[in-house]
């Protein structure tokens, strides 16, 4: 068969193509932020007088429990924002989430997770703590932490939207963890911020996780090699399709053992 310039075009368009990084044809990127526009209330101090390692610690700072991580410009820190229900793609790192106690609190207070991953939990505090799981599945564990540097490793066994954490020993110590069957997931921050790549082209429900404030969905259409901007807003009117993350009496401990009125 002769060749005609039309063939050379072709070849041509099919190198270009083989050259593209891989990335271009990795579907497509979900970004935005999460602001709140209701009348924001203080987090209440937490006095840590139940255990004088952790006031000896934090001595010298006011430590504050973070219901609702909100910046000077009304952004909200600390929100999972996630894809609803399973989407294909994506396989568990092999390397570990980790959660520090350290100054008797949980750093980072929220995290992410893929089912199939290790978690690992590390005690940087001279005091005890303990780690203990409040799992609707299979994501149960409970182990003390007697000393500093010592590590736990946990198996995060299935996909869990919220797996509550806490610390029996110093019961305002509370922190969250988002396992999900996909990589589809962002905790925002530096101003209330999110960032998923590589989302499969399609139609999905994206979901905003907020421990005090509920959850708020919206639709989004993924299209391949392009953004999609997303904001979340918050009026502070919302009725939380969940539990509150934890009884409010929990949450602050005093010297005399009894918690101080919190309005909700």
């Amino acid at each position: 068969m002769p060749f005609r310039p039309d063939h050379r075009l072709l070849i041509l368009l099919i190198a270009a193509a083989l050259l593209l990084p891989a990335e271009a044809f990795a579907g497509g990127t979900v970004e935005g932020k999460v602001v709140f526009n209701g009348r924001p209330k203080r987090n209440p101090l937490i006095q840590m007088g139940a255990d004088p390692n952790c006031l000896s610690i934090n001595a010298g700072k006011k430590v504050v429990q973070e219901l609702v991580s909100l910046n000077a410009d009304k952004t909200v820190d600390n929100v999972f924002v996630h894809i609803t229900g399973e989407v294909a793609g994506g396989s568990a790192p092999t390397e570990p989430v980790l959660i520090e106690q350290e100054g008797c609190i949980y750093h980072p207070r929220i995290a992410g997770a893929m089912a199939g991953q290790k978690l690992t939990v590390r005690n940087n505090d001279s005091t005890l703590h303990n780690i203990h799981s409040l799992s609707d599945g299979a994501n149960n564990f409970n182990v003390g932490q007697p000393k500093a540097g010592m590590e736990s490793n946990f198996e995060l066994r299935q996909p869990e939207v919220m797996l509550r954490i806490k610390c029996d020993v110093h019961p305002w110590m509370v922190g969250f963890l988002g396992i999900k069957s996909h990589p589809y997931f962002a905790v925002t921050a530096d101003g209330g911020k999110f960032r998923i790549d590589n989302v499969p082209a399609g139609t999905y429900t994206l979901q905003a996780w907020q421990e005090k404030l509920g959850t708020v969905d919206q639709q989004i259409e993924v299209e391949d090699g392009a953004t999609v901007t997303v904001e979340f807003a918050y009026g502070g009117e919302e009725s939380a399709s969940m539990q509150p993350s934890m009884p409010v009496e929990d949450l602050v401990i005093s010297l005399t053992g009894k918690a101080p009125a919190i309005s909700d």
